[in-house]
């Protein structure tokens, strides 16, 4: 048989060609083709100060061999730091780890990105951009008791002397009045700016029911916000369905069947399950985290019911509209444009942005991983400026600036109760937050209490 001798060589080239694409799109500090470790940079920077911040990284898979070492480079000058610029390293124990930036020069932009070393290599995650402040103090609050006692019960009173049960969500008006879904009390309440509590609507007692004041029934309600004309709007967790309340305590149906489950429509033609945070717009349209279906849903003042964001199944995906994923979203706010939402995404660890005009979905802190730096966000709010303000339910209140810096204004990890300034404070399983001339309101549920935190 007669070879073609140019053709064999002309394919011999381009195999070897493909062989070198093979190996030289992988990037690491070894000239072999071993695997190095894949990282991922913890997409904002903590504890900004003049000297010093904190960032961190997780370790997706450690490639060919175990990774050992992990840590945190950055440099004022290279875009792309490497190990070669100022670094710090840690012991590996755990994926997820957050380390400490020091020696940092005041108002000066820094490049950071987190890296893993194994035999085979070095692996880099993305780079975060951030810049240092002129002072070299942090943002924090002072904590104190506003309303209700750490003993469960359904008394009216004022700050201290009333009691709640597992209060779960709370809006505000325009005029500083505080609404609690009192979640285990089956009722809403209501808190004036001297802490006098009263019942607005619910009996006490789990049920459903369309009536005036006491005369209404809810189950487990879990979220609220208030419009501008005086009305208050309840996720009613356990009814699967959104009340309205009216100034006079008028309690109707906005929407949902009462029956579990996923459907568009209007009214009681629609169908929500296990509906969580609630937001409102200038014109009166409500969002709702319809935690149990992993969706974002809008609602207008007809009660037309449609799908923002998300799909039932759930899952962690940036995209557009119901392309995207969400895992048990819990808390959402609107910024003061009523162009964006907010929301804690609490089951995948993040605080995720949807473009309302759009439908675009983006992660804005966090990932689907649960790390040191973000834990089971729940109520999230904003204020005029774009700063986002969070609870976690490990027991820490949260700054997340508009430039993209997280501090933690209050609490620790370490749930309990204790008044005190930043860390030295205490919460148990805080759920909501409201932000009201300048000072925050938080839901303690695990100490059925309103807290409340003077910005520092």
């Amino acid at each position: 048989m007669k070879r073609n001798l140019p053709a064999l060589f002309a394919l011999s080239s381009i195999l070897a060609f493909i062989a070198l694409l093979g190996t030289g799109c992988s990037k690491s500090d070894t000239t072999t083709s071993s695997i190095v470790p894949g990282v991922q940079t913890t997409n904002v920077i903590a504890n900004v100060t003049s000297a010093g911040a904190q960032s961190g990284g997780n370790i997706i898979y450690n490639g060919d061999d175990t990774v050992t070492v992990r840590g945190i480079c950055w440099s004022p000058t290279n875009s792309t730091p490497t190990t070669s610029d100022s670094k710090t390293i840690d012991a590996v124990v755990e994926k997820s780890f957050t380390l400490n930036l020091t020696g940092l020069t005041a108002n000066t932009t820094y490049y950071v990105r987190a890296f893993a070393t194994s035999t085979a290599g070095t692996g880099y995650g993305s780079v975060v951009k951030f810049t240092t402040t002129s002072t070299t103090t942090m943002p924090t609050a002072v904590v104190s008791t506003f309303a209700g006692s750490t003993t469960a019960g359904n008394t009216n009173g004022t700050g201290t002397a009333a009691q709640f049960n597992t209060p779960k969500g709370m809006a505000v008006d325009a005029t500083g009045n505080l609404y609690i879904a009192d979640s285990f009390n089956n009722s809403v309440r209501k808190a004036t700016t001297g802490a006098v509590v009263t019942t607005l609507a619910g009996s006490g007692t789990l049920g459903y029911v369309d009536g005036i004041g006491l005369g209404a029934q809810f189950y487990s309600p879990q979220g609220a916000v208030a419009d501008a004309n005086g009305n208050v709007y309840v996720a009613d967790y356990g009814n699967n369905m959104i009340r309205k309340i009216t100034a006079a305590g008028v309690v109707t149906t906005l929407a949902g069947s009462g029956t579990p489950g996923y459907a568009d429509g209007t009214g009681t033609g629609s169908a929500f399950k296990s509906p969580r945070g609630l937001a409102i717009d200038g014109s009166g349209n409500l969002y709702v985290a319809d935690m149990g279906n992993n969706l974002i849903r809008k609602i207008t003042s007809a009660g037309v019911v449609t799908t923002i964001a998300g799909y039932t199944s759930g899952g962690y995906i940036d995209s557009t509209s119901t392309a995207a994923a969400f895992r048990s979203p819990s808390g959402i706010a609107i910024d003061a444009a009523g162009a964006n939402l907010y929301v804690s995404d609490q089951g995948n660890h993040a605080i995720r942005k949807i473009v309302i005009s759009s439908g675009l979905v983006t992660t804005i802190a966090g990932t689907y991983t649960q790390s040191k730096t973000l834990n089971s966000p729940c109520g999230i709010t904003i204020d005029a400026n774009g700063n986002l303000y969070f609870v976690d339910t490990a027991g820490r209140v949260m700054e997340l600036t508009s430039a993209k810096v997280l501090y933690t204004l209050a609490g620790s990890s370490t749930a309990g109760f204790a008044n005190g300034t930043g860390a030295a404070a205490q919460f148990n399983a805080p759920q909501s937050l409201v932000l009201y001339q300048g000072a925050l309101y938080v839901l303690d549920s695990g100490n059925n209490q309103v807290r409340k935190l003077v910005l520092q």
